[in-house]
């Protein structure tokens, strides 16, 4: 479901102040899952965005340089479905830090192992980050799929023994759970896997593509307005430090891929513009702020 500009309505703009994190659609739109909130319908099926090969993010990485980029992230649809994706990895930790969103379902041993080798090799860290939704099978399956929870707790099992120390990421799915108690029940259970410090990151649900559908969108009065970025620190909104390369060109942020008016420009250059914040989805993040980035007041270590 493409989501479209809310129409009628003045946005505010938030200037791209500098280029600080630059993400890669590297998944296109293809997931080995098809999750019930994903906000752009990933799935087996959704060939709508085409993988980023190794030829085409070198060149991102190269234009990179010259703006002053300071980190990168990988993300999808499901990253490791790409066969380029270790090699990827490995070149961009010669540029500076990297991120890659996974659901950790799909992992192997080869490529971590080359990885490993990889940071090791590098001045620069290698994050991996993976979703869950909810801290038991009762809680995630139903919206990931059946034995899907099990399978991404071995992929964090695989993650530590390589002595990478993932960040997990959980969506706050069911209303009725604090995002206090929800942490708490996620720590448990990386606890009982053997992660002794787990790295936990609470995230809110997105009210567009398979969200809309599962539980509601966004209402009409959810949007942000020029008031609100009164004495509001816009450098809190991804779109003011980050763009995100996908195989049509630059857009604005991860979230709005879809979106038409996402598509900035062919270049980095040409993407460094203001962009109005006219999409409900933006309100998500003025509520939370940089929800996708990894520094953020919903990251903890137990």
């Amino acid at each position: 479901m493409i989501p479209l500009p809310i129409t009628g309505h003045d946005a505010p703009t938030v200037p791209l102040r500098h280029l600080d994190q630059l993400w890669f659609q590297a998944g296109g739109t293809l997931c080995n899952l098809t999750c019930r909130h994903c906000f752009i319908s990933c799935s087996p099926h959704n060939h709508e965005f085409g993988f980023l090969r190794l030829q085409n993010v070198e060149r991102w990485l190269a234009e990179s340089l010259r703006l002053g980029v300071k980190e990168y992230y990988f993300t999808g649809g499901e990253p490791f479905l790409n066969p380029d994706m270790a090699a990827i990895l490995e070149r961009t930790l010669e540029f500076g830090p990297a991120s890659v969103l996974t659901n950790g379902t799909v992992l192997k041993d080869e490529w971590l192992q080359r990885l490993r080798a990889a940071e090791e090799r590098s001045p620069y860290s290698l994050e991996f980050r993976v979703s869950v939704d909810g801290a038991s099978p009762q809680q995630n399956d139903p919206i990931r799929g059946e034995g899907t929870f099990s399978r991404a707790m071995e992929g964090i099992r695989k993650l530590l023994a390589f002595d990478f120390l993932p960040i997990v990421t959980v969506a706050q799915m069911n209303g009725d759970e604090s995002a206090d108690q929800l942490f708490a029940d996620m720590v448990a259970a990386l606890k009982n896997i053997g992660y002794a410090r787990p790295r936990v990151k609470i995230l809110p649900a997105l009210r567009i593509g398979a969200e809309a559908e599962r539980a509601r969108g966004y209402r009409d009065d959810e949007r942000v307005t020029r008031e609100m970025l009164t004495d509001f620190d816009d450098g809190l909104l991804l779109c003011s430090f980050s763009r995100i390369v996908s195989d049509r060109g630059v857009h604005v942020c991860p979230i709005l891929i879809e979106a038409p008016d996402s598509l900035l420009g062919d270049s980095l250059a040409d993407a460094s513009i203001p962009f109005a914040l006219r999409h409900h989805a933006c309100y998500t993040c003025w509520q939370y702020g940089t929800i996708c980035s990894n520094p953020s007041a919903g990251l903890h270590d137990a």
